[in-house]
């Protein structure tokens, strides 16, 4: 997968004091990225899901890293023309810090600018929806009882064209 520009320092965002880098995720930092993803969703992802995505070769996944410690972490993975933001999280106690912003933004640098990206969301995580507004995503429709552990609606977003990315007018 694209790896280009990683490993390198980013600008530390506002309210972090230590150094942050990103670089590609790896199997070791499961024991971390489980961690923030059981504090950060209802639904989490099992270490499998994990597992089955890293070890495909259209995805893309993220660590953002301070001090040693893994507090940020992206999952996108390229199907056909488009690619999909799978999962990203930020450790609570980092969080309002720009970090989900810095991981998206670089994975845009790695796939390209104007590669068409689409991702879903819970409508009643308006601080995700605003964040994904604010880097270019649009909503797109909804996909009725998405979420399993209470039936939610997803609201699907897209940064750039779907049409591009071979989806039917009227299909998402």
């Amino acid at each position: 997968m694209p790896n280009s520009g990683l490993n390198e320092m980013v600008v530390r965002p506002p309210g972090e004091t230590g150094r942050i880098s990103v670089r590609e995720l790896a199997y070791a930092d499961l024991p971390e990225v489980l961690s923030i993803e059981r504090r950060s969703f209802t639904g989490p992802w099992s270490p499998g899901m994990f597992v089955a995505e890293m070890s495909k070769e259209s995805t893309l996944a993220l660590a953002a890293e301070i001090d040693g410690s893994v507090v940020a972490y992206l999952i996108m993975s390229r199907y056909d023309e488009a690619w999909h933001l799978m999962n990203v999280a930020v450790a609570p106690e980092r969080r309002r810090n720009h970090l989900a912003t810095i991981l998206i933004r670089k994975s845009f640098g790695l796939i390209g600018p104007e590669a068409p990206v689409t991702l879903e969301v819970r409508p009643s995580n308006r601080s995700a929806i605003a964040l994904y507004e604010e880097i270019g995503f649009r909503s797109y429709g909804a996909r009725k009882g998405y979420y399993p552990d209470n039936g939610e609606d997803a609201l699907i977003m897209w940064r750039g064209d779907p049409a591009a990315a071979g989806v039917p007018e009227g299909s998402t």
